[in-house]
């Protein structure tokens, strides 16, 4: 899957988050200071052009549709940094927030008890 700059993660959370928008609605729902309408219609064409986005043609406006799920793209970026961080190891990845104290013995027996759930 195609990476997105942080600009383009920005204007994809607010499509997640709506489920489809128009460019004003995708504007004004985006966190303050909000960028020009010009800035996010061509952050938009950049997505469409990645096809993370469609379009469908309302009158004379777009509508604007996520094509790829926020569950799909954070799957793909995840596996991504530990592949290019930790060598593809997640226990690595766990050790590391260890390590780092990011993860408590609680957070890891919550988590053996959610995989033993499934």
């Amino acid at each position: 899957m195609k990476t997105l700059t942080k600009a383009e993660e920005q204007i994809m959370m607010v499509l997640w988050q709506l489920g489809s928008g128009m460019l004003m609605e995708v504007v004004e729902t985006m966190p303050q200071p909000q960028p020009h309408k010009n800035t996010v219609a061509t952050l938009l064409k950049i997505l469409v052009e990645k096809e993370f986005v469609r379009t469908e043609n309302v009158g004379r406006m777009f509508r604007y549709h996520p094509l790829v799920s926020k569950e799909a793209y954070s799957s793909s970026t995840l596996t991504g940094m530990v592949r290019g961080y930790f060598n593809g190891s997640f226990s690595d990845v766990v050790s590391f927030m260890v390590d780092d104290n990011k993860l408590s013995v609680q957070d890891l027996e919550l988590l053996l008890k959610q995989l033993k759930n499934k």
